[in-house]
């Protein structure tokens, strides 16, 4: 099965949790084990592979999520990186283009589109697959996936099939209707777009290139900002005439919302929480590192994390986007390729970083001009090296870079660092890359930098 997962969202529904870099697919809220939690992409990601085991599974996202998407699945994990937001349209040609210049993957072969982040069990992954064998048999151009609707909602497109076969022609296509029309659809036979697209992969790149003037994926990739934003439906779906849908009733949810995500959360709290025995229907998430305590609380959601805290009406949640949009603030959390930091104070002249590396991964080469940076090693053991010059770093360990000097820390067991950042000027801007020292990769003792 080829399987492209469309990762967007810039983390304003669910905030505090998720900002600009680190989405709601995120955010680790569901229990994987005893003590462990998995995010949305890790779980569906899990969930592909424990159907088809070897699935070649593609992730068409921003380059602000990748290195949040290498962290928690690795280095191995398809990427189509899209320059900037263009909407599905774009961010599918892409994705259609890398498959087939970058991963070799032939014009006949099926490709299966969804979102990278429902809330479903494996049989949706199962049917996926299914639908995949059906796009690369069928003589439709597109197959669908059709939801069966569990109640008249505004929030989803409708399909509304010829009949009521587990696999039919399409009708006619609804957009986000009222709920009194939703109703109407649903007596028709009507299903939830669920976004989910199946085709052969030449059928894609040929509309691709009749929309679009592009040579190959570089060239694409090269002129992706000027393209215009457009959705898959619009661009494709709705001009396509040999078009079948697939029926799909197995649990699936949309988790949009705080109210939505709660609903799958299989416990009330995570984090250091307290709930007193007058709470009723509350959920807690905490991600900080104090206890948060609630007492006498209905049909609440209080999420806590460095970027803020949140206390709310479950159904209020919904409207959160418009307030998150007035928060101007410094993105206080994020999870890189090669680990974490979270800021722990911003102060005139200087800011404050907790740094978490993973063993094995270590930071680019680089230098700034506008500020002086002081690491405090806390945990772990590893090696620094400033200005070419190489040491072995362990908890208490004290080093100084000043503006300009090129710098790195790498992680030889998993490393805690504390960085203060000192200057009149201090941005994410101010940042120059180089190259390794040659002889740091020829000791090997650590992988090269991600």
């Amino acid at each position: 099965m080829n399987i492209v997962l469309l990762s967007g969202g810039s983390g304003k529904r669910l905030w505090p949790l998720s900002n600009d870099t680190r989405s709601k697919q995120f955010i680790k809220i569901f229990k994987n084990g005893e003590d462990g939690y998995e995010s949305m992409v890790q779980r569906v990601y899990r969930q592909i592979l424990s159907v088809d085991g070897q699935a070649e599974v593609t992730i068409a996202t921003s380059k602000s999520q990748v290195s949040a998407i290498h962290n928690q699945l690795g280095e191995h994990v398809g990427i189509s990186v899209e320059p900037c937001r263009r909407d599905t349209f774009p961010a599918i040609a892409l994705a259609a283009a890398y498959l087939h210049d970058v991963r070799g993957i032939g014009e006949e072969e099926a490709v299966v589109v969804c979102p990278v982040d429902p809330y479903v069990e494996t049989d949706y992954f199962k049917a996926l697959k299914q639908l995949g064998c059906r796009a690369a048999v069928s003589e439709a151009n597109l197959v669908l996936m059709g939801i069966e609707p569990t109640y008249p909602s505004a929030k989803y497109g409708y399909i509304i099939p010829e009949d009521k076969a587990a696999v039919s022609r399409v009708s006619v296509f609804k957009e986000k209707p009222t709920e009194e029309a939703a109703g109407e659809y649903i007596a028709r036979g009507a299903l939830w777009n669920g976004g989910v697209f199946a085709f052969r992969l030449g059928y894609v790149l040929r509309r691709a290139h009749e929309l679009i003037d592009f040579t190959d994926y570089q060239n694409l990739f090269a002129q992706y900002e000027g393209l215009t934003k457009i959705s898959f439906d619009y661009a494709v779906v709705e001009h396509e005439e040999q078009i079948e849908v697939m029926r799909f009733a197995g649990m699936w949810k949309d988790m949009g919302t705080w109210n939505t995500l709660t609903e799958a959360m299989e416990s009330s709290s995570i984090g250091k929480a307290i709930l007193n025995d007058h709470c009723e229907n509350v959920h807690v998430v905490n991600e900080l590192n104090v206890p948060v305590l609630c007492m006498g609380l209905r049909d609440a959601v209080v999420a806590a994390s460095p970027e803020g805290i949140l206390v709310s009406d479950k159904n209020q949640s919904s409207y959160i986007k418009p307030y998150v949009d007035k928060i101007d603030q410094q993105i206080m959390f994020a999870e890189k390729s090669w680990g974490s930091f979270q800021v722990v104070d911003i102060g005139e002249g200087s800011m404050t970083i907790k740094v978490t590396l993973n063993p094995g991964h270590g930071m680019n080469y680089h230098s700034h001009e506008l500020r002086d940076e002081v690491w405090t090693v806390t945990d772990g053991h590893g090696r620094v090296i400033v200005d070419g010059e190489e040491r072995h770093v362990e908890p208490g360990d004290v080093i100084r870079m000043p503006a300009g000097a090129a710098h790195t820390i790498l992680a030889e067991t998993k490393l805690h660092v504390i960085e203060v950042q000192i200057g009149e000027e201090i941005s994410v801007h101010d940042k120059r890359k180089f190259e390794m020292p040659g002889q740091i990769y020829a000791e090997g003792s650590v992988n090269p930098l991600r």
